[in-house]
């Protein structure tokens, strides 16, 4: 009985290795005729393939083209306004020595409407300061709200290329590695794609106060 079954497994072995060998090499076949197929379905070529990828929205807008031109123009008119104040001030300072030495010989009634006058003056020229300075910083916030409605259409394109489900702002992920982060890719997309930004309105030029003029007679 024990010769029966040994010579019968025996009988057997050869064609169930026969049978695993064809069973690897149709594998093999299935895999090398269907694999590189895939592949190429599922991953586009500089796009990582992953449901969640990561920005870091800053950067995205400090290093892009569109945010270095945005923050170079608003340099260019900080600048301007702070020479403006500069100017002012000195202006102010010299009208101020001139009417402390008018006020040796005036009439006390006469100076005080001078005086009033070049009170009124300083107001009305630091508001307008202020004024600018306000505006500049409401510029400054608009151009990066334009920025980001212009990166939305890129970012979702990268979204659909890469077959992610959502964008994660940097700042709000604990953990993850860099191959998910597009924010080098979102740049390059965004330089070849947005236009420049519009130039910022014209903020110089002082407003002029009431003029320093002699008291009129009663």
């Amino acid at each position: 009985m024990t010769t029966s079954r040994t010579s019968a497994s025996r009988s057997r072995a050869p064609s169930e290795r026969r049978a695993r060998s064809l069973l690897r090499a149709a594998i093999l076949l299935l895999c090398a005729g269907t694999g590189p197929a895939l592949a190429q379905e599922a991953i586009r070529p500089g796009i990582v393939q992953s449901p969640i990828l990561t920005v870091e929205i800053d950067r995205l807008y400090a290093d892009s083209d569109f945010g270095k031109q945005v923050s170079e123009l608003l340099d260019a008119t900080g600048t301007e306004i702070a020479a403006e104040n500069r100017r002012i001030e000195a202006e102010l300072t010299a009208e101020e020595k001139s009417l402390t030495e008018k006020r040796r010989t005036m009439d006390p009634v006469a100076f005080r409407k001078l005086a009033d006058a070049f009170d009124i003056k300083v107001q009305e020229l630091r508001d307008a300061q202020d004024s600018k300075a306000r505006t500049l910083g409401n510029l400054s916030e608009e151009r990066r709200r334009q920025f980001i409605s212009k990166a939305e259409p890129i970012l979702a394109e990268l979204m659909r290329d890469a077959g992610a489900d959502i964008i994660l702002d940097q700042r709000t992920v604990f953990l993850s590695t860099n191959s998910i982060d597009i924010t080098d890719m979102a740049i390059a997309r965004m330089n070849e794609m947005l236009p420049d930004p519009e130039p910022l309105p014209d903020l110089s030029g002082a407003v002029t106060g009431p003029a320093d003029s002699a008291p009129s007679k009663p």
